[in-house]
């Protein structure tokens, strides 16, 4: 076997393709650590190309950023039939800075598909026919929404109403939760981190 030392490897001018190996190498080993472009560089595996990994990966994957997770601090009250923005003040996480806690608004910044959960809890008096109505508005529209209605099986002092979606986001968009609900008089939001809550992050850009 003979050896090879050289500090570069160039294709010959006229060509843009190098071929390291041919119809005789099934197997090309490299010992140790090797860069494969600079930066800027797109590297291309070709459609019928297999990689695979018995070893550790670094940088791969999806970053899901920026997420956020935050829920409603104090107490607040929601008037009947009124629908009301939800107060999300306090953040548990807020990776890429883009949530407000004084507007309760997240403008993730990055265009991409969204996962959005919410969730309400409140004191409540069950009657047939009360209803609870979470939402999901984006620039002010209508994207997500859930209606919890009682037919008097509600139960108990409390109930929470959850829901999840998906939703596309430009740069510029931004998403905020909105409650409703017919109880026939004002209800109080139970204030915590595991009762009102609301979370969202990055599923794929496109």
């Amino acid at each position: 076997m003979s050896k090879l030392e050289t500090n570069t490897i160039d294709n010959i001018s006229g060509s843009s393709t190098l071929t390291i190996g041919d119809s005789n190498a099934s197997t090309i080993s490299i010992p140790k650590n090797i860069t494969l472009g600079a930066s800027g560089t797109t590297i291309t595996v070709p459609s019928g190309a297999t990689i695979t990994n018995n070893g550790t990966q670094t940088g791969f994957g999806e970053s899901n950023s920026p997420y956020f997770r935050a829920y409603m601090g104090g107490t607040n009250t929601l008037n009947n039939n009124v629908t009301t923005k939800v107060v999300y003040d306090t953040v548990s996480w807020n990776v890429g800075g883009t949530y407000s806690t004084g507007s309760s608004r997240w403008t993730p910044g990055v265009q991409g598909r969204y996962l959005i959960n919410a969730q309400v809890t409140m004191n409540w008096s069950d009657s047939a026919g009360d209803r609870i109505d979470l939402l999901i508005r984006k620039n002010g529209g209508n994207v997500i929404y859930r209606r919890l209605k009682s037919g008097g099986n509600f139960g108990g002092n409390e109930s929470s109403i959850l829901l999840s979606g998906t939703v596309d986001l430009d740069s510029d968009d931004y998403v905020e939760a909105f409650c409703e609900q017919d109880s026939g008089s004002s209800r109080t939001y139970s204030g915590g981190n595991e009762y009102n809550y609301w979370e969202g992050f990055l599923i794929s850009t496109y």
